[in-house]
C-alpha cells in the first residue's frame, strides 16, 4: 500500500485492540499531557530509531492534533514502505472525547 486511508476513532479502536501501532506526532509537551495509551512519540529525533525498529506489516494509526498534520505523516510512513497506514480522523482531541479512558499520561513510549 502506498497510500494512506483515514479514518475515525471507532475504527481505528478496533484496529488498536487487533495489534495495530499508535505514534503521536505532536509537540513532546503536548504528547507528556495526554495521548492515546500506547501511543509512541514520533518526530524528527526518534523518526530513524522508530524505522529500525518497525515490523512494516502491522497497521500503523498516525495521529495529531486534529487529524490534519497526521495526513502529511501518514502519507510519508505509507511511502517509505508500510503496508497499512491510517491518519486518525479529528485527531487527538477527537479520540480524548470518544474514549477517555483511553488516555495516559506521561513521558514518551519507545517501541
Amino acid at each position: 500500500m502506498s497510500e494512506f486511508r483515514r479514518i475515525p476513532p471507532q475504527q481505528a479502536q478496533a484496529l488498536r485492540t487487533q495489534g495495530a501501532v499508535v505514534v503521536d506526532i505532536r509537540d513532546p509537551q503536548s504528547y507528556a499531557l495526554g495521548h492515546i495509551a500506547g501511543a509512541y512519540h514520533l518526530d524528527n529525533h526518534s523518526l530513524a530509531d522508530f524505522m529500525a525498529q518497525a515490523d512494516f506489516e502491522q497497521p500503523l494509526i498516525v495521529a495529531c492534533y486534529h487529524g490534519n498534520s497526521s495526513q502529511g505523516a501518514a502519507a510519508y510512513l505509507a511511502e517509505q514502505g508500510f503496508a497499512e497506514v491510517y491518519s486518525l480522523d479529528g485527531g487527538f482531541e477527537l479520540w480524548r472525547a470518544t474514549f477517555p479512558d483511553e488516555i495516559a499520561q506521561g513521558e514518551t513510549d519507545q517501541p
